[in-house]
């Protein structure tokens, strides 16, 4: 009995981990500040602890709808007032600015100078001469604006006005058609046969990623 009800505690606490999740947004996912990242650690736990309770659940469900209830109060109070998002979220540190290197910033992000040089270097900048700024942001991550002479060319520098690409569709993935992203694309069954078949595929079982464009171009990654 005691086995099932921790499975049971188990599957309850995942739910309401998955139900938290959504009401903080994605944001907790995909940027996490300090607040953020001391809640989700909270909440885990808790949910950890929740799976394994079996005389007293409801305590640490309780525990998990409050965390839930004040990230969620939080994240809309800092939406609404930029004090509030200060306090809780901080604010971006400038690292580096016209080859100058801002070593009080570094210390309040907690941040050497190795470090600095690797997330550079992990961005393609092997030489920091090659950078104007450099930003921390409040994920913790730095952003990097070029110097003019280093940055990429484009079609606008040339005075080019390319058409505008759009995202590519999976047709196609680990052998099953995905009828519905064909749909969107505009075609049918009988075209995506006739594209594979040119493209030396008998049939969709023998390709593992097939991908269609806006020129209605196929691309094909076959099994092997």
């Amino acid at each position: 009995m005691e086995i099932l009800q921790v499975a049971i505690s188990s599957v309850i606490s995942l739910a309401v981990l998955f139900l938290l999740a959504k009401l903080m947004g994605s944001k907790q996912v995909s940027q996490l500040n300090m607040f953020d990242y001391i809640i989700g650690i909270s909440i885990g736990s808790i949910a950890a602890e929740m799976a394994t309770e079996i005389e007293s659940p409801s305590k640490p469900l309780t525990a998990m709808i409050v965390y839930g209830v004040i990230a969620a109060g939080v994240s809309f109070l800092s939406q609404r007032s930029s004090k509030a998002r200060k306090i809780m979220s901080g604010k971006p540190f400038v690292l580096l600015d016209n080859g100058k290197i801002y070593r009080e910033n570094m210390k309040k992000v907690r941040l050497d100078i190795n470090e600095f040089l690797m997330q550079c270097r992990s961005q393609g900048y092997f030489d920091i001469s090659q950078i104007q700024t450099a930003v921390m942001e409040l994920n913790g991550r730095i952003s990097i604006l070029p110097t003019s002479t280093d940055k990429p060319l484009t079609p606008a520098d040339m005075g080019l006005s390319p058409q505008q690409e759009k995202l590519t569709t999976a047709v196609i993935t680990d052998g099953h058609i995905n009828r519905e992203n064909l749909k969107i694309t505009g075609n049918n069954e009988v075209w995506l046969k006739k594209q594979l078949h040119e493209q030396g595929y008998g049939s969709a079982k023998e390709v593992f990623l097939a991908m269609c464009d806006s020129n209605n171009s196929l691309t094909v990654f076959g099994m092997n």
